[in-house]
């Protein structure tokens, strides 16, 4: 049986040499990468092709509404259907008191919305990743930066994207090319 591989991982000492390798790989087609660095690297989300997500803004936008509105329609519902009591002559739809709870109530929706969106978006939480097996890649937290280009599942050695993706990392000059294992 052959060795499935999640990718290939190249090890660079500098960032700059990181950000031309993963334009590179990019240029010969390998869209799925992923680069690990102990800072953020100007350039570097451009390079890997990171588009961004509007999955946090929209579920946001959505908590807030839907918690706003929640918290008017439990107000105006307690105060005027469920139990209508008249207290100092004011009307039974008083909305100005209803203000402060609605506001409340959407800025707690809407931010535990976008927490949950966001864990959700980086496919949090994950215990185990196969790239943490990956030899001196706890250095990615010090001083080094790693490029790794996601094989195909289930690929092996033999494979024409196994090689591809390792020519394609070679071209960068790494340090080193290790495999990551499934």
């Amino acid at each position: 049986m052959k060795p499935r591989l999640y990718g290939l991982m190249a090890e660079f000492r500098q960032p700059e040499a990181l950000v031309d390798a993963a334009r590179a790989v990019r240029e010969r087609g390998h869209a799925d990468i992923e680069a690990y660095t102990p800072f953020p690297v100007p350039g570097l989300p451009d390079a890997v092709g990171f588009a961004g997500s509007r999955a946090v803004p929209r579920a946001t936008l959505a908590g807030g509404i839907v918690g706003g509105a929640g918290g008017y329609f439990m107000q105006w519902y307690a105060a005027t259907q469920s139990y209508p009591v008249n207290v100092g002559g004011r009307p039974l739809h008083s909305w100005p008191l209803f203000i402060p709870v609605a506001f409340e109530l959407t800025i707690l929706c809407a931010a535990t919305c976008a927490v949950i969106a966001m864990l959700w978006a980086n496919g949090l939480p994950r215990l185990n990743h196969p790239v943490f097996a990956t030899p001196d890649f706890d250095l990615a937290s010090r001083d080094r930066f790693f490029l790794c280009v996601r094989l195909p599942h289930g690929c092996a050695r033999d494979d024409d994207s196994y090689a591809s993706a390792r020519d394609a990392l070679q071209a960068g000059q790494p340090l080193a090319i290790r495999e990551v294992p499934l």
